[in-house]
């Protein structure tokens, strides 16, 4: 790893199943028990599955009737999202007693900067324990973190000692620990990918640190590039507490299939109030508006239209959605239809500057 880069303390933290674990908090009978947040029927998609159920292979984004023949005595609830978010405000809370640079990532996990920090400590071991055990005594739900010396690493590392567990990656044992990974537990390195990777004889970090930038760049595209910093602990993303939206969406999943668009303008209509009411409890608008029809052969195609003006709407977001559905005939019937609005007014053009100088630290401190 180069000596000249600037040397941080990231922690990345990752609530341990946290939809799972907030219905078995809230109803002590499901507590021990296999469970699963979403939809039971035909149709319906598992978002979380707690760790008693994962036992028997049950993952999130698993159809229903699939989890349920891997574990015949699944218990299903029904998602409440409210909740959710009410209790990852209170999580957010306690990192923000720590440091103001948070990077929120979804309801469940976060990276937090710590090398300057509010409590003045100098280990970011210490304040992953102390944030996890806060989290403990003040929600009542276990996390688990990773910390080191860059976001990519941290989000790793927070995998290995699941669930309610740490683990530290220092300085020293960065480019050993890559070398030793698995290359599927690489952040970005999907099925297909690890899949192509293990046809061309990458199997590890190592096997991937040897290839050169050139070989990465001909066989994996623009993300060549990305692999071969990463494997050699190079990850300058920074820490982004304001992160900014770039589009806010809502779907429906039916439990039979559509077959004509006089069915779907029903439907569109409720999607549409409720993408209207996330916009409007966000404060946000926008221009462009994405129709998002998956048919019952799970061929996914997406419609999209650009008004001269930012929009919040649901009148005027469903009358573009009802263009946009009416824009070409429907290609067999649908068993999903989404409606997302991008090109925010939070977006903010970049500003033309002066490239900054990379300055090089070194910081030492513990870890």
């Amino acid at each position: 790893m180069p000596n000249d880069l600037p040397i941080r303390k990231i922690i990345h933290v990752d609530m341990d199943a946290f939809y799972a674990s907030v219905e078995q908090m809230d109803n002590p009978e499901l507590q021990g028990k296999p469970l699963a947040v979403g939809g039971s029927g035909k149709r319906g998609v598992v978002s979380a599955a707690s760790y008693e159920a994962r036992k028997f292979g049950v993952r999130s984004a698993m159809s229903g009737v699939k989890a349920k023949r891997l574990c015949p005595d699944l218990i299903f609830v029904r998602p409440r999202f409210d909740r959710y978010h009410d209790i990852s405000k209170k999580i957010r809370k306690i990192f923000f007693e720590y440091t103001d640079l948070v990077e929120p990532l979804s309801l469940d996990e976060a990276y937090l900067d710590v090398t300057n920090n509010k409590k003045g400590n100098p280990s970011g071991s210490l304040i992953a324990k102390e944030i996890r055990a806060r989290i403990f005594d003040e929600v009542g739900l276990t996390a688990s973190a990773g910390i080191s010396i860059n976001k990519f690493i941290a989000k790793v590392a927070s995998d290995y000692n699941k669930p309610n567990g740490q683990k530290t990656v220092t300085p020293e044992e960065v480019l050993p620990f890559l070398e030793a990974l698995d290359i599927r537990k690489f952040y970005g390195v999907g099925k297909v990918t690890a899949e192509k990777m293990y046809q061309k004889g990458i199997f590890t970090g190592k096997d991937l640190k040897s290839k050169s930038l050139e070989y990465l760049d001909t066989h994996f595209g623009k993300s060549g590039r990305y692999y071969y910093y990463v494997v050699r602990g190079i990850h300058t993303s920074e820490v982004k507490p304001n992160r900014i939206r770039k589009s806010l969406a809502a779907e429906r999943t039916f439990s039979e299939n559509l077959s004509s668009e006089v069915f779907m303008l029903e439907k569109l209509d409720h999607i549409a109030e409720e993408v209207s009411r996330r916009l409007n409890k966000s404060g946000v608008s926008g221009k462009t508006v994405t129709l998002k029809i998956k048919y019952s052969d799970f061929t996914l195609q997406t419609r999209s239209k650009t008004l001269p003006y930012f929009i919040s709407d649901k009148s005027i977001i469903l009358e573009t959605a009802k263009d946009l559905l009416y824009q070409e005939k429907l290609q067999n019937s649908v068993r999903l239809l989404g409606i997302s609005l991008s090109n925010l007014n939070t977006e903010k053009k970049p500003k033309q500057t002066e490239p900054k100088k990379e300055v090089s630290v070194q910081l030492r401190f513990e870890f």
